[in-house]
């Protein structure tokens, strides 16, 4: 008979474990691209920054990101107030 090494760590079944990542943006971004869909050609979202959970450089960053993923095209701008979102 062997002996069991004594594992570091637990052991769970593969089909356990989570796949896909789920970065912290996702929600957000989500939500983002959920309002672009029906969003009429020449109109622009403009979410305030204060609402935003993290920066307005890694939202940006986050939601090229994710677009690039979904094969669709988004272009943002920015001021000192608000974040603004349109389809490309």
């Amino acid at each position: 008979m062997t002996e069991r090494k004594k594992r570091s760590f637990n052991v769970i079944e593969r089909n356990g474990v989570p796949t896909g990542r789920h970065g912290k943006h996702r929600e957000i971004v989500t939500r983002i691209l959920d309002d672009l869909k029906d969003l009429p050609s020449g109109k622009a979202l403009k979410i305030p920054l204060d609402k935003l959970p993290d920066s307005k450089v890694n939202i940006r960053s986050a939601l090229s990101r994710f677009s690039r993923k979904m094969e669709t095209s988004v272009t943002t701008a920015a001021d000192e107030e608000y974040l603004y979102v349109w389809n490309a």
